[in-house]
């Protein structure tokens, strides 16, 4: 299905290029002079390469039909993850190198919409926001506020966050997984 670039949305799926790419940022563009455009910054949905692309305002592109199966992440098993469907009860293994953004949240157990385009799977999306426990940070020094800065903290999947000085070993924390920031405390 073709749609026009001026319908462009954060999210949106399309073809291009010989690729799969999701719409991250876009910006209709109108100059003095010339023609109207969109620029766009569109992630490739095989590789997770970010890139830059310009469209004419006139232009069409394929609309990419990805499917979002909900699964449930199980194990790790050498470089591969296995997920099962929560409904049929198959397993799914993805290769490491496919999903290497998200392993940085993924918890066993957790729910998560494995990307699926014409029977390929090609990628993971987790939840906008994970509760990790904090494993390692240095110790909170008294006098150190709220305010005042921040320090790294390696939380239970490996991935390191800057969270506040009051923030302990063992603390729940919530963790924005679009950009891998520290939120809040985890209820």
């Amino acid at each position: 299905m073709s749609i026009s670039v001026n319908d462009f949305k954060n999210g949106l799926t399309i073809e291009v290029k010989d690729g799969i790419w999701r719409v991250v940022e876009f910006q209709h563009v109108k100059p003095g002079k010339g023609s109207a455009f969109v620029r766009s910054k569109l992630k490739n949905l095989r590789t997770g390469a970010v890139q830059e692309m310009t469209f004419r305002s006139t232009a069409k592109v394929e609309k990419a039909n990805i499917e979002n199966k909900k699964m449930q992440y199980l194990y790790a098993d050498g470089e591969n993850h296995v997920f099962m469907d929560t409904t049929t009860y198959e397993q799914l293994t993805i290769p490491a190198e496919q999903i290497q953004e998200q392993l940085k949240y993924l918890k066993e157990n957790m729910e998560v919409s494995v990307l699926m385009y014409n029977g390929e799977t090609i990628g993971v999306d987790v939840p906008n926001t994970v509760d990790l426990k904090v494993v390692e940070t240095q110790a909170s020094i008294k006098g150190d506020t709220q305010s005042g800065g921040s320090k790294p903290a390696t939380m239970e999947t490996g991935v390191v966050v800057q969270v506040p000085f009051f923030v302990n070993e063992g603390d729940m924390l919530t963790i924005n997984t679009q950009d891998g920031t520290y939120i809040s405390r985890a209820n």
